[in-house]
């Protein structure tokens, strides 16, 4: 189906929602724009170093890209069966959970989701402060200060800057990992390094975990940037868009990281910024890397705000019931987020975000679960058919907790622990396996089977078709969620 763009020049260059239903009204954009602001948001430093992994870890680079490549695939499609929710539902991710956990319970996953959030976005910024340093010739910490400035004017300014910037960021990322791979292959003979194969099963699920779990920590937050969409929008379409660019981007990161890795004689870990940047050269172009490194970041930096802003108002709303975010409120939520993960990156630029890191990986087995839970209600059990107004009601149709989400979740968060192989935290079974985590295979996978079978016995009535908020006029005081809007039209 064609999407329609013409209401877009109408709209505010200031976001004037938050995790209210987007009226057919207000929908606007094109399905081109998922596949660039998710191809921006990858085409960075962190996806660099994360293929990267792969190969300092051990594996050999043929099986290393197979194996990443395949996770990708995996990882990829749940994660845009997320984003194929946005334009039916025209609302945030999250606060969709209220349907499998209940209006209380759906605080559960989403604080946990926040946490996380909080940590990719100071590791992100400590990256982002170092490239920054270096292109101004200032410390890391000044560096570190000037990036989440720019994270703030972009997360406050909203949805239509964030894929603004998506697309500048695609466009530049593009630019530099063409002019990277070809200094990258002609410094580095890469049909003898194609040639290494020491396949082993444990480097080959590694690279396929690094991938999967890459792509499975956007679940959480995709759909907030599709929900704009007309209502209309193809699903088939809209996965494809958001998943093809997040994997196509994903991907060409990662295995830039893994050449870079294997070429580099043990001198990328440590020094992941300095190093790719020398291999474009010195003077310029080395200070337009670093701006294209640190710009790279501001997407994805952008996303985990804007996404942790918006789980912070789901909380806040499913207990007060109603809540309506000033422009000004907003405006605060924002600096106490960025300013919170400002303050870890300026602890933890030296030694602790090693720990941190390993810290909000370990997180990544707390929200797996969860989005097995959402998928298979909204694809196999309620088939699309939500209460949108019921959602913010914790008196209507999907109660103040829900037992049957909450007791699988938690049995999904259980059966993943001896898998789970981080600094962190180590499982007993990690050993036998090769040291592999495997935790998001088994958190994915059971979960999803169990609350199939419990949920088609137990679940509770569906209604025979999608219910949204009466229509309102764009005109009225935006950013209002709550059982003020309970009456529905099918």
């Amino acid at each position: 189906m064609a999407v329609n763009t013409d209401r877009a020049g109408n709209k505010p260059l200031i976001e004037r929602r938050s995790i209210d239903y987007i009226p057919e009204a207000e929908r606007h954009g094109r399905l081109f724009s998922q596949f660039t602001l998710w191809m921006g948001a990858n085409l960075q430093i962190t996806a660099i170093v994360t293929g990267a992994l792969a190969v300092v870890l051990g594996g050999d680079v043929f099986w290393s890209l197979i194996g990443l490549l395949i996770g990708q695939l995996l990882g990829g499609g749940v994660m845009a069966l997320h984003a194929a929710q946005g334009p039916k539902l025209g609302l945030p991710q999250m606060i969709s959970s209220r349907v499998q956990f209940g209006v209380y319970g759906a605080a559960i996953p989403i604080v946990l989701v926040c946490l996380m959030y909080l940590g990719f976005t100071a590791t992100g910024t400590v990256l982002s402060g170092q490239a920054l340093g270096q292109l101004f010739g200032v410390s890391d910490s000044v560096g570190i200060l000037i990036f989440a400035s720019v994270i703030v004017l972009v997360t406050v300014l909203g949805y239509r800057v964030i894929h603004f910037i998506g697309r500048v960021a695609s466009i530049i990322g593009v630019i530099a990992f063409i002019f990277l791979f070809w200094r990258l292959m002609s410094q580095t003979d890469v049909g003898a390094l194609l040639q290494i194969r020491h396949f082993s099963w444990s480097s080959f699920l590694l690279a396929m975990s690094l991938a999967a779990s890459w792509q499975i920590a956007f679940g959480p937050y995709v759909a907030d940037y599709s929900r704009y969409l007309p209502s209309n929008t193809s699903a088939v379409k809209t996965f494809f868009a958001a998943g093809a660019g997040s994997v196509i981007g994903a991907q060409v990161a990662m295995i830039f990281g893994v050449f870079a890795a294997a070429s580099a004689n043990g001198q990328f870990a440590g020094h992941e910024v300095a190093y790719i940047v020398g291999l474009g050269g010195t003077g310029a172009t080395a200070a337009l890397l670093y701006f294209s490194i640190a710009f790279g970041k501001v997407t994805i930096s952008t996303l985990n705000s804007y996404g942790s802003f918006m789980c912070i108002a789901t909380i806040i709303s499913g207990f007060k019931g109603h809540l309506t975010v000033t422009r000004m409120q907003r405006l605060v939520f924002v600096l106490v987020i960025v300013g919170a993960a400002t303050l870890i990156a300026l602890l933890g630029q030296h030694s602790f975000l090693g720990a941190f890191k390993s810290f909000i990986l370990f997180l990544l087995a707390f929200f797996t679960p969860w989005s097995a839970i959402n998928l298979v209600d909204y694809y196999c059990i309620t088939r699309e058919r939500y209460d949108v107004p019921a959602l913010a009601d914790p008196k209507g149709r999907y109660g103040r907790w829900n037992l049957l989400g909450i007791s699988v979740y938690v049995f999904g968060v259980l059966v993943q622990l001896p898998f789970i192989s981080t600094k962190f935290y180590t499982g007993p079974l990690v050993a036998a396996l090769g040291d592999v985590d495997i935790s998001w295979i088994i958190g994915l996978v059971l979960p999803a089977a169990v609350y199939y079978v419990c949920a088609k016995k137990w679940h509770s009535a569906v209604p025979d078709q999608l219910i949204l908020p009466v229509a309102q006029s764009s005109e009225v005081q935006p950013e209002t969620s709550g059982a003020g809007r309970a009456a529905a039209q099918a």
